[in-house]
């Protein structure tokens, strides 16, 4: 298989699959295309976990895959680090095939570039935040007096300086959570591997997490793979989200896309409550330049629905819309915007 190599792709999969059964191997050319999992299942006893997978991270960007449970997301990102072996396919890390490794490299690979935040922590109660904290660095052989001085330095960041002598049952589930990415950041590591982190958590702190994981990505910019199986949680952090179903990806795209042209009825079913003016944007719903629109006030394609309402309630005018270098790109008016808010595309 050919490498899918870039400077820009810090994280590349191709065609990934993972069977679990007592012959995936030689299952593999054997499934056909229109073979369900639970059709593989009921003929064969084995369980197709992920299915001919690909994609691309580019760096310093989030990558949300968003299903139900049992649709394989989870078994995917493990398959990233080979925490699991996949059946089939190819993963590149800085264009480095990860199946190639040998144990050195890839226990390096391990403990240097990429951490993994799970949903239960995996704190070790009988150790103190510090120590739970410093332990990737304390594995990789670093001094204690340099560790401890690294955990304080994160623990700080994830607000929770002044914690580091009590231990993990002292802690609430928020901050339990904030010690296990605390954790992860130790080692500054490139990528960061999230799997649904913030779903054991009340709904207030989770929405907390979520905010200073957005606030946390804007400074450090590491590459971040982000499981959930809540839709809201995909788009308020997703650069780009795939939704997964039944170990296949069934549509990859930023928010506005997803939420505007969902590739069938089960993505639909999704994005349906969704608060469209806190998704979309003038960039997704601008109409073709027209004549007359110059001398009026521009917006940035960026603005979102919500602000641009305000502006749209006090004329009939439409606006020109200009990107990020100030070019006109397009223009926005109110019926455009009342299209794509009553479900149909601008």
């Amino acid at each position: 298989m050919k490498p899918l190599s870039s400077a820009t792709r810090k994280i590349v999969c191709q065609h990934v699959w993972k069977i679990f059964g007592p012959n995936p191997e030689k299952l593999l050319n054997r499934i056909s295309a229109d073979a369900t999992r639970a059709d593989v299942l009921q003929q064969t006893g084995h369980v197709v976990a992920v299915r001919d997978v690909s994609f691309a991270v580019q760096p310093g960007k989030t990558f949300v895959v968003m299903g139900l449970s049992g649709s394989g997301k989870s078994t995917l990102l493990r398959c990233l680090p080979r925490l699991i072996e996949p059946t089939h396919g190819q993963v590149l890390i800085d264009d480095e095939d990860v199946a190639a490794m040998d144990e050195p490299t890839l226990r390096a690979l391990r403990r240097h570039k990429v951490s993994m935040v799970f949903q239960h922590f995996g704190l070790f109660p009988h150790r103190q935040i510090i120590d739970n904290v410093a332990f990737g660095l304390e594995v990789q052989g670093v001094g204690k007096k340099e560790r401890y001085a690294r955990a304080h330095e994160v623990l700080a960041l994830v607000n929770l300086k002044g914690w580091d002598k009590h231990y993990p049952a002292q802690l609430s589930g928020g901050m339990q959570q904030r010690v296990g990415l605390a954790r992860a950041l130790a080692v500054d590591p490139e990528i960061l591997l999230f799997d649904e982190p913030f779903s054991a958590l009340d709904p207030l702190i989770r929405r907390e997490m979520q905010d200073e994981l957005l606030a946390l990505q804007a400074k450090m910019q590491k590459t971040l793979v982000f499981i959930t199986h809540d839709f809201a949680e995909a788009i308020k952090l997703g650069d780009e989200i795939a939704i997964m179903k039944d170990g296949e990806f069934v549509q990859v795209g930023v928010a506005e896309e997803v939420v505007l042209r969902p590739a069938n009825d089960y993505v639909a079913e999704f994005t349906k409550d969704v608060p469209r003016t806190k998704v979309l944007t003038a960039r997704a719903v601008m109409q073709p330049i027209r004549d007359g629109i110059a001398g009026n006030h521009a917006v940035s394609v960026t603005i979102k629905l919500d602000a641009l309402l305000p502006l749209l309630a006090e004329t009939d005018a439409a606006f020109p819309v200009v990107d990020e270098a100030d070019n006109l790109v397009g223009c926005v008016d109110r019926t455009s915007v009342m299209i794509a808010l009553a479900g149909g595309e601008g």
